[in-house]
């Protein structure tokens, strides 16, 4: 297998918005997540959209994104809570690869990292060497 090998910890560009953030590879996910507030399920010309906010680390500024809505489930809390969750589709750039991926909204703020790159990006993609350190400062 002839693939990337990218570190624990990479760069990755986020679209539309074009952000730049800090994403953790995590190869037990099994979907890519990222930190998004505002979040909000708005109707346009009979379809549904999500309407969010990211936040830009270079900039300290809110970025608003809408995407049409992917799908949206009710995802259960370590302390037996429901919350309602909305994926949509976004480019990733990770390296060199840019790749149209699912990803689930939700506040990560208590998180070290915006994103979390799952397995629905990893797989076949890139290889995942967690011994690579890269210097990100969240």
């Amino acid at each position: 297998m002839n693939l990337p090998i990218v570190g624990a910890v990479e760069w990755v560009k986020v679209e539309p918005g074009d952000v730049r953030l800090p994403a953790r590879m995590d190869t037990g996910a099994a979907t890519t997540t990222l930190h998004a507030t505002d979040i909000k399920l708005v109707e346009k010309d009979g379809k549904r959209w999500v309407h969010f906010s990211l936040l830009d680390p270079a900039t300290k500024e809110k970025v608003e994104v809408e995407q049409r809505l992917r799908r949206k489930f009710v995802s259960k809390q370590s302390d037996g809570s429901a919350q309602h969750r909305y994926s949509v589709k976004l480019w990733i750039t990770l390296g060199e690869n840019r790749s149209l991926v699912e990803v689930t909204l939700t506040d990560r703020d208590n998180m070290e990292y915006p994103l979390q790159i799952g397995r629905n990006l990893l797989v076949d993609t890139v290889i995942v060497d967690v011994s690579r350190q890269q210097h990100v400062a969240k």
